[in-house]
C-alpha cells in the first residue's frame, strides 16, 4: 500500500456503503433509517463507517477499544504501538504507522504526536444517533479495551453533539476528570449514548436498551411500519418485504416438490439453522437425527407467527401432505414490544392460528407443537413461561402433541444454559440433541423406526441466505 491508501477499517466502511447503495434500490427498505453495528474490530469499523458515510442514520459501537472509541493519547491498555505492530498494522492507513516508530528519518513518534484522537472520530458521527457500548473485564471485556478512557472520549465528543443541537450524554463533565456511571446505568437522553453492561465482549445485553433509544431518535413508533401503518397482529398472515425472504419463499415452494416429505418443520431461524446448508455441523446433526423419515425443514430466519401464516397461506405447505408437522414459533414475537397478559394472549392466538392453518392444509398430519425455547434474557423468562402454559392447554384442547423442553435447556433461573446455545437464543448442537430426544419417540410412534421408511433422498437444505434475527 501507499502511505495514504486505506486500511481494513476504511475498506470495510466502503463495503458497508456499497450495501447501503443496494438498500436504496429497494422500495420496501427505508434507506434513510439504516444503521450499522459492530463489536471489537467491527466496532472500530462501524464507527469509521459513521464518520465517513453520512447516509447511515444510527450506530451501535460495541467494545471497540483502540482504533475505535478508546483514546490514543491515554497511556493505558492497548497502545498505538499495538495497532502499528505486525498483527494489526493493516487496520490503518500506512501514514498511521509513523506514530509508533522508535527510529526513522524523522526521528521517533508516539501517540502524543497525533493531531487528532478518538473523540474526533466520534464527533464526526454527529448529528446522527451513536450508541457507545462496553461490557466489564470480569466477564471478558478485557481491561485493555479501556472502558474508562472510552467514556472520557465520549464525554469529549459530547460537546459536538450539544453544539449541533441534538444532545450529548448530558453529564456536563470535563473529559479529563470524567468517570463512567455505575455498570448497567445508561446515559440515553441524547443523540450520543453510553451504556456499560455487566456482560463480556459483546453488545448483546445492550440491544434491549439500544432499540427503544434508536426508535426514539429515528422517530419510529414500535408496532408501526416505516409508512406509519399498524403492524399486523400475531394471528393475521403478514408478508415479509425484504428481498431475502422473497427469494427464500420461492426456494421453499420449489423445495416442496423435490421429494417425499413425511415430516415437515415450520419455524424461525432456530429451526432453519438445524437443516440449513450454511450450518454444515448442524445439518449433519439434522441428517443423523431424521434421515430415513424424509424430514424437510421449511423454516425461515426472523419470522414471526404472522409471517409463517403468510408463507403457509401462499403455498409452502399446499399439496405436501406430510404425516407429521413440527411447529416451532413465537420467539420473534416475544420481547419486541411492551406488553402483559394481552400480549401473551395475542402470541398464543398467533400460534393457535398456525395450528389451524397447518391442519387445514394437511388434515391427516399429526401436529407436534414445540414450546417457546428459553433465552439468556431474564426480561422475557416470565413471558415465555406464561405463553408455554397457554400452549400446553391449547394442545390438550386440540389433541395436539406438545413438547416443552425448558427443563433440560434452562437453569433454575429459567435462562438458557450456555452449553445449550451458540448466542443466548439459537441452539447449539447439544441443544438440538435435547430437542431431537423429545421428537424421536413421537416420530417413531407415528412413522415407525427409520429403517421401516422408504429412504428417499432428503429434500434440499434451506437456502443459504442468513438473516440477523431470530
Amino acid at each position: 500500500r501507499k502511505p495514504d491508501d486505506w486500511g481494513s477499517l476504511r475498506a470495510w466502511a466502503w463495503g458497508a456503503a456499497r450495501a447501503l447503495d443496494y438498500f436504496e434500490s429497494i422500495p420496501s427498505i427505508d434507506s434513510g433509517r439504516v444503521g450499522i453495528e459492530g463489536v471489537s474490530r467491527y466496532g472500530k469499523a462501524a464507527l469509521v463507517t459513521l464518520a465517513f458515510e453520512p447516509r447511515f442514520a444510527v450506530g451501535l459501537i460495541g467494545s471497540s477499544g483502540e482504533g475505535g472509541v478508546s483514546p490514543y493519547r491515554r497511556n493505558f491498555g492497548e497502545m498505538v504501538e499495538n495497532l502499528t505492530g505486525g498483527g494489526e498494522y493493516h487496520w490503518m492507513a500506512g501514514n498511521f504507522l509513523k506514530y509508533g516508530t522508535a527510529e526513522s528519518t524523522f526521528g521517533s513518534m508516539n501517540a502524543g504526536d497525533l493531531p487528532v484522537d478518538s473523540h474526533s472520530l466520534i464527533a464526526l458521527a454527529a448529528p446522527r444517533a451513536t450508541f457507545i457500548s462496553y461490557g466489564v473485564p470480569e466477564r471478558g471485556d478485557a481491561l485493555w479495551l479501556d472502558q474508562q478512557g472510552s467514556y472520557m472520549a465520549t464525554v469529549a465528543a459530547s460537546e459536538v453533539f450539544d453544539l449541533v443541537g441534538v444532545g450529548g450524554i448530558g453529564t456536563g463533565e470535563q473529559y479529563r476528570t470524567a468517570s463512567p456511571p455505575p455498570v448497567n446505568t445508561g446515559l440515553l437522553n441524547g443523540r450520543l449514548a453510553w451504556r456499560q453492561h455487566d456482560g463480556g465482549h459483546t453488545d448483546a445485553p445492550n440491544w434491549k436498551y439500544f432499540i427503544p433509544w434508536a426508535n426514539r431518535e429515528l422517530g419510529i413508533t414500535p408496532g408501526l411500519t416505516s409508512s406509519g401503518a399498524r403492524m399486523e397482529p400475531p394471528d393475521v398472515p403478514f408478508p415479509r418485504t425484504d428481498r431475502n425472504s422473497h427469494l427464500a419463499h420461492e426456494a421453499l415452494l420449489a423445495k416442496k416438490t423435490a421429494g417425499i416429505i413425511d415430516v415437515y418443520f415450520v419455524g424461525d431461524s432456530i429451526t432453519r439453522r438445524w437443516g440449513a446448508l450454511d450450518y454444515p455441523e448442524l445439518l449433519a446433526h439434522w441428517n443423523e437425527s431424521f434421515h430415513g423419515w424424509n424430514a424437510a425443514d421449511f423454516a425461515w430466519g426472523g419470522d414471526r407467527t404472522q409471517n409463517m401464516l403468510w408463507r403457509i397461506a401462499n403455498g409452502e405447505l399446499r399439496g405436501v401432505n406430510p404425516k407429521v408437522i413440527v411447529i416451532q414459533a413465537g420467539t420473534n414475537n416475544v420481547g419486541r414490544e411492551a406488553g402483559g397478559p394481552e400480549k401473551v394472549a395475542a402470541i398464543t392466538a398467533g400460534i393457535a392460528a398456525l395450528l389451524d392453518a397447518c391442519h387445514a392444509q394437511a388434515p391427516g398430519a399429526r401436529l407436534i407443537l414445540t414450546g417457546i425455547f428459553p433465552r439468556s434474557d431474564a426480561a422475557v423468562v416470565g413471558e415465555i413461561a406464561a405463553i408455554n402454559r397457554n400452549l400446553s392447554e391449547l394442545a390438550r384442547q386440540r389433541g395436539v402433541s406438545f413438547i416443552d423442553i425448558t427443563g433440560p435447556l434452562a437453569g433454575r433461573d429459567g435462562l438458557l444454559r450456555q452449553k445449550m446455545s451458540s448466542d443466548g437464543l439459537h441452539l447449539s448442537a447439544a441443544g438440538y440433541q435435547v430437542w431431537a430426544d423429545a421428537l424421536v419417540p413421537l416420530l417413531t410412534e407415528t412413522l415407525g423406526p427409520p429403517a421401516s421408511v422408504d429412504r428417499a433422498p432428503p429434500a434440499t437444505g434451506n437456502p443459504a441466505v442468513q438473516l440477523p434475527q431470530g
